[in-house]
């Protein structure tokens, strides 16, 4: 008797080699591009007096940039722990649109939610962009073992950099450590117009773009979700009424 497609996504053995694929899928220039950025924490790091074993816990669990520098910067000022908590959370928030507009590809055939947890948990930026271009091409019954893979092997490569710039923060060029923070968002900008097929795709993009302005300093660091929900949803509604379009 052949298993049936919910115990093959049930395999471990099968989960495991997708995970490993989507480990080897984390080896790419998004993946080296946050390699680069997280060096650039790293030099933070050392500047600030920080432990490097804390900072490496940081980029484990909140696996946030904008959320750990907040953190970072806050330990080191001496804030008070009840409001840098609220401002990570609020840092935080930006990504919940980005988990529930993904976890429909993250999800495979049948929802398993320890997965789906872990899943959630490694979406930012990177992954985000890399799961839409990289999980279609991936069979349903693999997408949950491939994107918690893709996710840890990107966690694993921004670990590396933290440590590298850590340590060789004596040769790196402050400036240098500086832009190397700012690649990320250069490159997440870039790969949204490159994964842009459709004209709504444009049409949230430049959206997103004009209200930027509108919503810089927002308080408790919200401009980018402001921008990026704002955009989107503007973006979706004007699209159902673009001509030519069926309801």
């Amino acid at each position: 008797m052949m298993p049936s497609p919910d115990s093959r996504s049930l395999d471990p053995a099968g989960s495991a080699r997708w995970f490993a694929r989507g480990m080897r899928g984390a080896i790419s220039t998004p993946g080296l591009v946050l390699l680069a950025t997280f060096i650039g924490f790293g030099g933070l790091l050392h500047d600030l007096g920080f432990p490097i074993g804390a900072g490496l816990l940081s980029t484990l669990l909140v696996w946030a940039l904008p959320a750990q520098v907040i953190l970072v910067g806050g330990l080191a000022t001496g804030a008070s722990l009840p409001a840098l908590a609220v401002a990570v959370c609020l840092s935080g928030v930006r990504l919940l649109p980005m988990v529930v507009s993904l976890m429909p590809l993250m999800r495979g055939p049948r929802p398993r939610l320890g997965w789906e947890l872990l899943c959630a948990h490694f979406v930012a930026m990177t992954v985000w962009v890399e799961g839409f271009r990289l999980l279609p091409k991936v069979a349903p019954d693999g997408r949950p073992g491939y994107a918690a893979g893709l996710g840890f092997g990107l966690t694993v490569l921004s670990m590396a950099g933290t440590a590298l710039g850590y340590f060789l923060t004596g040769a790196l060029p402050g400036p240098l450590a500086v832009a190397l923070l700012l690649l990320t968002p250069i490159s997440f900008a870039i790969l949204l117009v490159r994964n842009a097929r459709q004209a709504v795709d444009w049409l949230a993009i430049g959206l997103g773009a004009a209200i930027s302005p509108l919503v810089a300093n927002s308080p408790g660091g919200l401009d980018l979700f402001w921008a990026g929900v704002g955009g989107g949803t503007l973006a979706f509604f004007l699209a159902r009424h673009l001509p030519g379009r069926q309801a």
